[in-house]
């Protein structure tokens, strides 16, 4: 209780035996009362703190405080005292059921009459619990600003603080009972409206924008009931038992369970933000289970506002969930309640949880990084607010899942079906089919402090102290929506490229514990061989070398042993029928399986999944080719070359290190091809001979993993080539247009699958054309010169692109499956 900001308990030191004890008694019913007065008058006190002192007793209330004890000169040990009522035991774990609530009452907060009965029936279900006691005068240290309102004649504030201080302190000794996982906040809101430095910020809000303080107190209190999760450990048991079986039903969950041990041990000197893969709406709750039943208090998971419909809404706001508006705009009111919400949290070592791709990907793999929640993060290292937060990049990959249908109708241009209750229940019902396994892994734990400091960020060197308190108002985080410095310009930037390689970090942590799981091969096989079918021992032997490759660079897998034999292999691709993404014909001498018509964007999406994986062998082989069709003493340098363009064509589609560790992975890429490849010649290490090395591996992935970005790329650059340069750009009707036109190229054979049609590629094919400065526009005014350049660049930009994918057909002519069809 001596400490409410922290999570270390205070215990009577020795030799400073208290002359009077003030028990502070958190009851709601005579029942309860009864109970504590019973174990009062027989030594509670004196058998657990050591101390014959007289007891008075105090109910738990401000007013009660302020008026009996605020007061007082003799300096008493305060004891906060209460009920513990404990739902009955089945199979070793007390958890509420929704058989309890056929008693119509809450087994954590059973009725007056129930709690008789308990007494009488059931003594085992309740334990009168104490919190960490502490002197008066150790309160008063611990709380200045509302000692000395007191001292000047306000008892108020100084009562709220040890009311609050008792009921932290009651809680973390219900959790070395029920269980970390029933970790739950108290009074936020009122704690927070306390805070003088929040107050201080509200002030110098209201002298901004030109509204009183009373007003933006109002805004400031609204925001905060709007914000803060009201968590129920009822709610919360029973949530989890309604929606366990949406997934339970579905997938056979697997979880790294050494990675949760280290987790747990981190967790007891920091808080951990979460940072999951976002590949469907039931992230949330598998995750949640995980890190439940390994004991782990419930995260805060900040969510979209879209999301907060009834009755879901109201309920996931009892189980942890945050819901942020999606777009503040220039209100400082919110944006400062959300950062102080975040800092109170993260202070607190209560543990958060967001998807910072900002939504489900719609691809399979990764999405960029949104920026915003990391900056709130960020603001409160960088005014110590908090010593440090550990990032966890945490992947969650499913063999199969039930909602691709709608994330590919979006992909074509379909609109996204708003959230409500009747698409939950048809949400619901879309789960209830087997789909294998659910795979959570967990990344390096990432300490924000050395991350932010590492990559430039001048504000988060480690403090020599922890102040309690900030004694500024934080400068306000730098968000997408737009940018209010408080700083210099350069310090500014510094702080946003650190989150942004912060995030960076993250994304590659998660990539580094994705593992490949059995759909993620077996559609990375079928979508590249141009629309064919191919029989099992097809399949087998487009499969093999890859397994092997992966054996030599120990990826990490899900059940790959399935695929080394052909009836693990027809399970699997029964399976892939099942949810009709395979299709299989069995009129012939065998079955010949190949992608469903219609179905190339789930099938991508299974294969995005572990793209990322293959990447640089599909680099290192245009590569290659690049510098065989240069011919010259100069084709190392033309493979290197070609190597950091392809790299900066895909910068936006995926995670790449520096220049310098990215030349490391390609030499250690051609060294799995040609293991003597140091010993060759300039002249000759892009030879034929390293050709020829290079078909002997038995795979190619070129057209594989690149020819879908590569097409859309190309979609977007010939749109922009027939434009005139003096048009501009609406990007949500050029999105349509590239659609409506990628769907022609298709129908022409421009295009070598429809999983290029796809409004996520075309979106960051267009951020790299803007990147390129290719979305500019040329005025009447400007000179022709000017107009003939910018055009000359899009119609080189196209070119290029024609080229890639001119060597993209070439390596497929390299892989057995293709050469063999031929």
């Amino acid at each position: 209780m001596i400490d409410h900001r922290g999570d270390s308990p205070a215990t009577v030191r020795p030799g400073t035996t208290p002359r009077s004890v003030v028990a502070l008694i958190d009851a709601a019913s005579g029942v309860e009362r009864e109970l504590v007065g019973k174990w009062l008058a027989e030594g509670g006190i004196s058998a657990e703190f050591g101390t014959d002192a007289p007891v008075t007793q105090l109910d738990l209330d401000a007013g009660a405080v302020a008026a009996r004890l605020v007061g007082r000169r003799d300096d008493p040990l305060v004891v906060p005292i209460r009920v513990l009522w404990l739902p009955q035991e089945r199979d070793g774990v007390r958890r509420v059921t929704f058989g309890d609530l056929a008693l119509l009452t809450n087994p954590r907060k059973p009725n007056r009459l129930a709690q008789r009965k308990l007494v009488s029936k059931s003594p085992d279900r309740h334990v009168v619990l104490t919190g960490a006691p502490a002197r008066l005068s150790e309160l008063r240290v611990n709380n200045p600003e509302a000692s000395a309102l007191y001292d000047k004649g306000t008892a108020e504030p100084f009562a709220r603080a040890i009311v609050r201080a008792a009921v932290v302190a009651l809680e973390r000794a219900e959790r070395t009972i029920i269980g970390d996982r029933y970790k739950v906040p108290k009074l936020v809101a009122e704690e927070i409206l306390d805070s003088p430095d929040f107050l201080r910020r509200l002030e110098v809000i209201a002298d901004q924008i030109g509204a009183s303080p009373h007003e933006v107190y109002r805004r400031a209190e609204k925001a905060l009931n709007e914000l803060v999760a009201a968590q129920s450990r009822l709610v919360s048991d029973l949530f989890t038992q309604a929606m366990r079986p949406v997934h339970a039903s579905t997938w056979n969950v697997d979880f790294d369970e050494s990675g949760l041990t280290g987790l747990r041990d981190l967790n007891r000197r920091f808080p951990l933000v979460f940072l999951p893969s976002h590949r469907s709406y039931v992230d949330a709750f598998v995750l949640g289970d995980v890190l439940a039943r390994n004991d782990f208090p419930p995260n805060h998971v900040i969510g979209g506002a879209n999301l907060s419909f009834w009755p879901m809404g109201p309920i996931a706001r009892r189980t942890g969930t945050v819901f942020i508006r999606r777009s503040f705009g220039d209100d400082e009111v919110y944006k400062a309640v959300v950062e102080e919400y975040f800092a109170y949290l993260l202070a607190k070592r209560f543990n958060l949880e967001w998807y910072f791709e900002g939504g489900r990907t719609r691809t399979g793999k990764l999405r960029p990084p949104r920026y915003g929640l990391l900056n709130y993060l960020a603001a409160a290292v960088r005014s110590n607010r908090i010593d440090d937060v550990m990032l966890v990049p945490v992947s969650i990959t499913y063999e199969r899942l039930n909602e691709l249908g709608a994330i590919a109708t979006e992909q074509e241009g379909g609109k996204k079906k708003p959230e409500g209750l009747t698409w939950l229940a048809r949400y619901i019902r879309s789960q209830q089919h087997s789909a294998g396994h659910v795979y959570v892994r967990f990344g390096e734990p990432l300490s924000a402090r050395d991350r932010l400091a590492a990559h430039g960020d001048p504000l988060t060197a480690p403090p020599l102290t922890i102040p309690l308190h900030h004694t500024e108002p934080i400068p306000a985080p730098r968000t997408e929506a737009g940018v209010v410095d408080s700083e210099p310009p350069e310090i500014a930037e510094l702080e946003r490229k650190a989150v942004q390689r912060l995030a960076f970090e993250v994304a590659v942590g998660i990539n580094a514990v994705t593992p490949i799981t059995v759909s993620a091969l077996v559609t990375l096989a079928l979508l590249g061989v141009d629309g064919r079918a191919l029989t099992l021992g097809e399949v087998r032997t487009v499969l093999n070398p890859v397994l092997g490759y992966i054996d030599k660079r120990e990826l990490p897998g899900g059940e790959l042993d399935a695929l080394r034999d052909a009836q693990g292999l027809a399970v699997v691709l029964e399976q892939l029928s099942l949810a009709k993404v395979v299709t299989v014909y069995r009129g012939g001498v065998e079955p010949v399986y190949s992608i469903e018509p219609g179905a190339h964007l789930e099938a991508a999406f299974y294969r995005n999944s572990a793209v990322h994986w293959f990447v640089n062998r599909a680099i290192l082989e245009l590569s290659i080719l690049a510098g065989v069709d240069n011919g010259d003493a100069d084709a190392l340098k033309t493979g290197w070359d070609e190597a950091f363009r392809l790299r900066d064509l895909l910068k936006f589609e995926f995670f790449f290190p520096d220049r310098g560790e990215f030349a490391d992975q390609m030499v250690a890429e051609m060294l799995l091809v040609d293991p003597d490849w140091y010993s060759h010649t300039r002249s000759d290490t892009l030879s034929s001979d390293i050709l020829a090395k290079l078909t002997a591996s038995g795979f190619t992935m070129a057209h594989r993993v690149l020819r879908s970005f590569i097409d859309a790329q190309l979609v977007v650059a010939e749109r922009l080539a027939a434009r005139d340069a003096g048009d501009e750009i609406d990007r949500k009707e050029f999105i349509t247009e590239c659609v409506a036109v990628g769907k022609q190229m298709m129908l022409q054979q421009r295009l070598h699958s429809p999983e290029s049609v796809s409004t996520e590629l075309f979106t960051s094919a267009l951020k790299l054309a803007d990147n390129y400065g290719l979305l500019e526009t040329v005025s009447d005014d400007e000179p022709e010169e000017r107009r003939a350049e910018l055009v000359g660049r899009r119609n080189e930009f196209a070119e290029r692109l024609r080229t890639i994918g001119a060597r993209i057909a070439q390596a497929a002519t390299l892989d057995p499956s293709n050469r063999e069809a031929r």
